[in-house]
Protein backbone atom coordinates (compact mmCIF):
# COMPACT_ATOMS: atom_id res chain seq x y z
CA UNK A 1 0.00 0.00 0.00
CA UNK A 2 2.63 2.11 0.42
CA UNK A 3 3.55 2.50 -3.55
CA UNK A 4 0.03 3.48 -4.19
CA UNK A 5 -0.02 6.10 -1.12
CA UNK A 6 4.02 7.33 -2.58
CA UNK A 7 2.08 7.23 -6.29
CA UNK A 8 -1.03 9.32 -5.13
CA UNK A 9 1.91 11.69 -3.75
CA UNK A 10 3.74 12.28 -6.93
CA UNK A 11 0.46 12.55 -8.92
CA UNK A 12 -0.73 15.06 -6.60
CA UNK A 13 2.73 16.95 -6.50
CA UNK A 14 2.82 16.89 -10.85
CA UNK A 15 -0.85 18.37 -10.98
CA UNK A 16 0.56 21.28 -9.04
CA UNK A 17 3.21 21.54 -10.83
CA UNK A 18 1.36 21.21 -14.48
CA UNK A 19 -1.09 24.08 -13.00
CA UNK A 20 2.24 26.56 -12.03
CA UNK A 21 3.29 26.01 -15.26
CA UNK A 22 -0.07 26.93 -16.97
CA UNK A 23 0.39 30.22 -14.85
CA UNK A 24 3.74 30.82 -16.04
CA UNK A 25 2.41 30.11 -19.71
CA UNK A 26 -0.31 32.60 -19.69
CA UNK A 27 2.76 35.39 -18.89
CA UNK A 28 4.97 33.97 -21.62
CA UNK A 29 5.30 36.30 -25.05
CA UNK A 30 6.92 34.11 -27.98
CA UNK A 31 7.93 36.17 -30.75
CA UNK A 32 7.98 34.78 -34.67
CA UNK A 33 8.97 36.62 -38.16
CA UNK A 34 8.98 36.36 -41.63
CA UNK A 35 10.05 38.44 -44.70
CA UNK A 36 13.70 38.71 -42.83
CA UNK A 37 12.13 40.58 -39.84
CA UNK A 38 9.74 42.65 -41.92
CA UNK A 39 6.44 41.38 -39.95
CA UNK A 40 7.18 40.38 -36.53
CA UNK A 41 4.21 39.01 -34.17
CA UNK A 42 3.99 38.27 -30.65
CA UNK A 43 1.55 35.27 -29.20
CA UNK A 44 0.99 34.78 -25.67
CA UNK A 45 1.17 31.28 -24.10
CA UNK A 46 -2.12 30.31 -25.07
CA UNK A 47 -1.94 31.29 -28.39
CA UNK A 48 -3.19 34.31 -28.72
CA UNK A 49 -1.79 37.45 -30.80
CA UNK A 50 -0.91 39.76 -28.44
CA UNK A 51 0.86 42.39 -30.42
CA UNK A 52 2.36 43.17 -34.36
CA UNK A 53 4.87 44.70 -36.32
CA UNK A 54 4.81 45.90 -39.69
CA UNK A 55 7.68 47.33 -40.92
CA UNK A 56 6.65 50.54 -42.86
CA UNK A 57 8.61 49.72 -46.19
CA UNK A 58 5.68 47.07 -46.31
CA UNK A 59 2.91 50.00 -47.04
CA UNK A 60 3.12 49.87 -50.74
CA UNK A 61 -0.89 48.89 -51.81
CA UNK A 62 0.24 46.92 -54.79
CA UNK A 63 2.32 44.66 -51.91
CA UNK A 64 -0.58 44.35 -49.80
CA UNK A 65 -1.44 40.55 -50.45
CA UNK A 66 2.57 40.23 -49.98
CA UNK A 67 1.58 41.10 -46.54
CA UNK A 68 -1.39 39.28 -45.58
CA UNK A 69 0.99 36.28 -46.22
CA UNK A 70 3.78 37.40 -44.55
CA UNK A 71 1.76 37.96 -41.09
CA UNK A 72 0.79 34.63 -41.40
CA UNK A 73 3.78 32.99 -42.21
CA UNK A 74 5.21 35.35 -38.60
CA UNK A 75 1.96 33.85 -36.74
CA UNK A 76 2.79 30.69 -37.81
CA UNK A 77 6.71 30.92 -37.05
CA UNK A 78 5.79 31.67 -33.24
CA UNK A 79 2.75 29.04 -33.11
CA UNK A 80 5.89 26.46 -34.11
CA UNK A 81 8.14 28.42 -31.11
CA UNK A 82 5.35 28.15 -28.95
CA UNK A 83 4.31 24.68 -29.09
CA UNK A 84 8.36 24.01 -28.71
CA UNK A 85 8.66 26.18 -25.75
CA UNK A 86 5.25 24.16 -24.11
CA UNK A 87 6.41 20.88 -24.80
CA UNK A 88 10.19 22.24 -23.12
CA UNK A 89 8.73 23.08 -20.28
CA UNK A 90 6.44 19.84 -19.87
CA UNK A 91 9.71 18.00 -19.76
CA UNK A 92 10.61 20.12 -16.90
CA UNK A 93 7.45 18.79 -15.11
CA UNK A 94 7.29 15.59 -16.53
CA UNK A 95 10.83 13.93 -16.23
CA UNK A 96 10.35 13.43 -20.49
CA UNK A 97 7.12 11.29 -19.85
CA UNK A 98 4.78 11.54 -22.60
CA UNK A 99 1.74 13.22 -21.60
CA UNK A 100 -1.65 12.32 -23.56
CA UNK A 101 -2.51 14.81 -25.59
CA UNK A 102 -5.93 15.49 -23.43
CA UNK A 103 -4.15 16.56 -20.43
CA UNK A 104 -1.70 19.14 -22.34
CA UNK A 105 -1.88 22.39 -21.48
CA UNK A 106 -3.86 25.12 -23.68
CA UNK A 107 -2.41 24.43 -27.43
Amino acid sequence: MKNISEMMKQAQEMQKRMADMQKSLESAEISGESGGGLIKVILNGKGNMVNISIDKSLSNESEFSIVEDLIIAAHNDAKVKLEEYTSEEMKKITGGVNIPSGLKPFI
